[in-house]
């Protein structure tokens, strides 16, 4: 056996399930994991695996709570969740015809049943390989969502993982199946899903920020021309990754490949210096690779490369990732050497739909290859390989179309990912090819990708591809920066809610459809969803109506009261509105007490805020606790990190706010921190006290349009710091109304100002609706335009529907 090195080791005897929960026959095994997970195991040999697979790691859950009755013939066994009915012995056969034969899962108090090779027709469906190029509907694989509240993995064909962490082909030929039979308790499916394959990884923290990637052959100084101009326009920058054409590529035929693993001197005369300079400006660089070519004597480390693994009749090596000993050159000789001058991380650009397993497999070694490293956290950006995900962030989606249609894919593609598990996905900002290149797409694509869980802009070469947002309409590039800047400041928050998935299986974006299961099938609705604890995006995936210069956007609003996030306006829940959204504006919300951590130095690119500023929600208390540690290493798992709790204690016409560390360590965040809260939807303060312990303090407090902000300076971290607010009538009751966005449309449109006046008494006069439409069109007669009149014509209708 070839030994890899510790890094790629799993512990076995976690692979191997509790006796306790184990009922077998000769040719059968069932093994409760939970009470609704269940291992379904048939062997006509009666040998059966108790080795991790590449999918499942762990089965060593605690003993469960079940009932047994059997006779020589048949097996009942019943969980909280399920009864188990099989005949011993028997193969799994499963059919339409007649799901009752020889295996039976009936999830109790419902009328469902399951059974081997069930279709489950009703599974939501998770992300595809790809959406490269896709100009049609999302294909989807199979999840582990579903209405029928269950679903069934199979693991019969992955490869074992030996005790040298060497992924080899299975021995046992057996049916080998997972069930998760979860009825509406979809989190615990979750958990138990990470429970047997390892939890999601936690990305470092600058992985949250802005990346950068451009299919450009790239000379060093147009790079570093690229990062100054970042820098210049205030526009944050944490990631910069290369394409292939960063290393020298080898040609057959004249025709260049895609392997190479050293920098091409051509367009970098001097790599050192150039990755010196991004280090300063604290950005962090990723490499494009693609080894499934083989390694050519382009590469000076090639000669020595021969040592180890065999040329072929070309004089070249080919790729065999299922060979130990080409992993372990790969890593050493070829990836190694980038690292140590200073490549945070790779793209996996590994394209090729036949042969997911080798994908799976580069991920996997060359992600555990990066935990070798206690210094660092690995990092991947990989297509899927449909095999744990979770496990290798980040996923992309593939070389997608510059088109509205791609637009609207990517929320439904964010969604079904969920329903696998995962959630950092990623996706080519402003499309990646083909299309046109459109102002009002760009921007909604960039908006987009602010309130997702990954923002990376990347495209195709071609001068007339715009990803830079200075290259745009004045107009444009000011939204953009503002928005990019925007998602620099979430970071904390963002991180946050990271650090919950990784420890706690919580998915950063889940589904309106979780909890609206109704509105999966609405294509108006179904791409809603929850961004973290906090907020809620309702996406713009339509054109602008271009006479009124707006969207007609329609969105559902949960249960609760919500609060447009930048504009502060208040939406009463489980409601259904229509609004009319400038380029500028965006439909986030937050609920009611919510708690928003900021950072303020969003250029700085710094894994320490000492400048933070909190958004706070009025309407209800609530309590945040928000997580940091040093964004980079593995030494969050020592107990290096810190847990800070912001408490909002809501009362009428009284607000309090508490921040204080609770648990980790001190001196991972700066001895002191600066503090701007911001009350949102707050006015008439005239009781401002601020404490830190007990001792009250000065501090500087302002009205700031509709908001009320406290700044506090020079806050020890490792106090509490208190800061209660008093009035009357404080809480602005700033309710969206569609008449002020009608009185906006009006505003904005070139139109006499007489005839302005004459439309608002229209359609805000107590005549009937028939007699406004009457009205309307009488207008004509006195200059209005035509379009107009239709477009005035057109809101009657939603004014109608108020």
């Amino acid at each position: 056996m070839y030994n890899l090195g510790d890094q790629f080791k799993l512990d076995h005897s976690k692979a191997i399930s509790d006796p306790k929960n184990i009922i077998q026959g000769s040719k059968y095994r069932i093994t409760i994991l939970t009470e609704r997970l269940i291992r379904f195991e048939y062997s006509e040999t009666g040998t059966f695996l108790d080795k991790p697979t590449e999918l499942v790691w762990f089965r060593n859950t605690p003993p469960v709570s079940f009932k047994v009755n059997q006779t020589s013939r048949t097996l009942e066994i019943v969980t909280k969740y399920v009864r188990i009915s099989y005949i011993k012995n028997k193969p799994f056969i499963g059919s339409k015809i007649s799901p009752s034969s020889n295996l039976k899962v009936e999830l109790l108090n419902t009328n469902r049943i399951w059974y081997y090779k069930h279709p489950e027709v009703r599974n939501f469906g998770g992300p595809g390989i790809t959406l490269q190029n896709n100009k049609g509907d999302m294909q989807f694989s199979k999840s582990l969502y579903s209405l029928d509240g269950f679903a069934s993995i199979d693991d019969s064909n992955h490869k074992v993982i030996d005790e040298n962490g060497c992924v080899v082909p299975r021995e046992t030929n057996e049916t080998d199946v997972y069930l998760f039979a979860y009825l509406r308790d979809f989190a615990g499916c979750l958990k138990d899903y990470y429970a047997i394959t390892g939890y999601p990884a936690f990305i470092p923290r600058y992985a949250l920020g802005n990346w950068w990637t451009r299919n450009n052959p790239y000379f060093q100084e147009q790079v570093t021309n690229l990062v100054d101009q970042f820098i210049k326009n205030e526009i944050p920058l944490s990631v910069l990754i290369l394409d292939k054409d960063w290393h020298i590529r080898p040609s057959i035929n004249n025709k260049l490949l895609r392997t190479g693993f050293s920098f091409n001197n051509y367009y970098f005369k001097d790599p050192k210096q150039f990755i010196n300079y991004i280090k300063e400006k604290n950005i962090k660089l990723g490499l494009s690779v693609d080894p499934k070519e083989g390694f050519f004597s382009s590469d000076p480390v090639f000669e020595e490369t021969k040592k180890y693994l065999a040329v072929d009749s070309n004089g070249n090596i080919p790729f065999n990732i299922l060979d130990p000993k080409f992993v372990d050159v790969y890593l050493k000789f070829y990836l190694h050497p980038l690292e140590q001058v200073g490549v945070d991380f790779f793209w996996i650009d590994y394209d090729d739909p036949k042969n997911l397993d080798n994908l799976f497999l580069l991920q996997h070694y060359q992600f555990l290859d990066m935990m070798r490293n206690k210094n660092k956290r690995s990092l991947l950006l990989s297509r899927n390989s449909l095999i744990a995900p979770h496990r290798y962030p980040v996923m992309y989606s593939g070389k997608i179309i510059v088109s509205w249609n791609t637009l609207k894919q990517i929320p439904l593609y964010n969604c079904s990912a969920a329903n696998s598990g995962i959630s950092f996905c990623s996706h080519d900002i402003g499309g990646y090819h083909l299309g046109t290149e459109d102002n009002e797409l760009y921007t909604r694509f960039v908006q987009l990708g602010v309130f997702s869980p990954i923002m990376k802009f990347g495209c195709d070469e071609g001068k007339y591809y715009k990803r830079e947002p200075w290259r745009w309409s004045v107009k444009t590039y000011e939204i953009v920066k503002d928005y990019l800047q925007l998602r620099q400041s979430l970071i904390p928050y963002l991180y946050t809610e990271a650090y919950k998935f990784s420890k706690y299986g919580v998915p950063l974006i889940q589904p309106l459809y979780y909890r609206y299961p109704k509105y999966y099938d609405d294509v108006l609705f179904r791409n809603e969803y929850y961004f973290g604890s906090q907020l809620f995006v309702a996406p713009i995936l339509t054109k602008k109506d271009y006479v009124m210069n707006r969207v007609i956007h329609k969105f559902f609003i949960p249960d609760g009261v919500w609060y447009d996030f930048i504009g502060g306006k208040k939406f009463i829940g489980n409601k259904r509105y229509v609004s009319f959204y400038k380029d500028q504006d965006y439909p986030v919300f937050a609920q009611a007490g919510s708690i928003i951590p900021l950072d303020q130095n969003y250029l700085t690119n710094g894994n320490v805020v000492d400048k933070m500023e909190i958004w706070v929600f009025p309407g209800k208390s609530n309590s945040y606790n928000m997580y940091e540690d040093d964004g980079l290493t593995q030494e969050y798992k020592k107990g290096n990190y810190l847990i800070t709790n912001i408490t909002y204690q809501f009362k009428k016409d009284d607000y309090q706010v508490i921040i204080r560390p609770i648990a980790g360590k001190t001196g991972i965040v700066p001895d002191n921190r600066d503090y701007k809260i911001k009350f949102r939807n707050t006015t008439r303060i005239n009781v401002v006290k601020v404490y830190i312990d007990q001792d009250m303090i000065d501090a500087k407090s302002y009205q700031d349009d509709n908001d009320y902000v406290v700044e506090v300076s020079k806050v020890p971290t490792t106090k509490q710091l208190t800061i209660i607010c008093r009035g009357e009538n404080i809480d602005i009751e700033a309710v969206q109304l569609i008449s002020e966005d009608f009185e906006g449309i009006i505003s904005d449109l070139q139109i006499e100002t007489a005839l302005k006046e004459k439309i608002d008494s229209i359609l805000f006069g107590d005549l009937p609706v028939a007699k406004k439409r009457i009205e309307i069109r009488k207008l004509a007669n006195k200059g209005l335009e035509r379009k107009f009149v239709d477009l005035f014509l057109k809101l009657l209708e939603y004014l109608e529907q108020v």
